[in-house]
């Protein structure tokens, strides 16, 4: 997971495999998995968050993301969640692009909440969906 999420994101950074090793510790958090992509979730109180999403560059635009979002969708479902929140940096067009397509709504906005590689900051669009 570790290898493929540096592979996907420099902004924000990518997470080490002892962060996620340590994510998946946690009983709240549950992953869906494709061959070329993973996501993460998290559910507590009735409500998901979908920790990150990432597919391998060379497998993108043919449904591995959408498929992953919804199992992350149907998991927390499962587990009691009746809406799943998430973060995207606001300038990450082809991830909101996904998310809007699967019927999340702005919620609010965190101002220069992802740090980029060279120092600067972008926005954070949080999102939500009625599960």
């Amino acid at each position: 997971m570790a290898a493929l999420h540096a592979a996907s994101f420099t902004a924000p950074r990518p997470w080490t495999e002892a962060e996620f090793r340590n994510l998946l510790a946690d009983p709240g958090v549950f992953a869906e998995t494709a061959p070329d992509g993973f996501a993460l979730g998290r559910a507590a109180g009735g409500e998901a968050e979908l920790l990150t999403l990432a597919v391998a560059p060379e497998a993108r635009r043919r449904g591995t993301g959408r498929a992953l979002l919804a199992g992350i969708e149907r998991s927390a479902r499962a587990r009691g969640a009746t809406a799943c929140f998430l973060e995207v940096a606001a300038d990450n067009g082809a991830a909101l692009g996904l998310y809007r397509a699967a019927g999340y709504a702005d919620a609010g906005r965190r101002p220069a909440y992802f740090r980029r590689p060279d120092g600067t900051r972008c926005d954070a669009i949080v999102l939500r969906r009625v599960l």
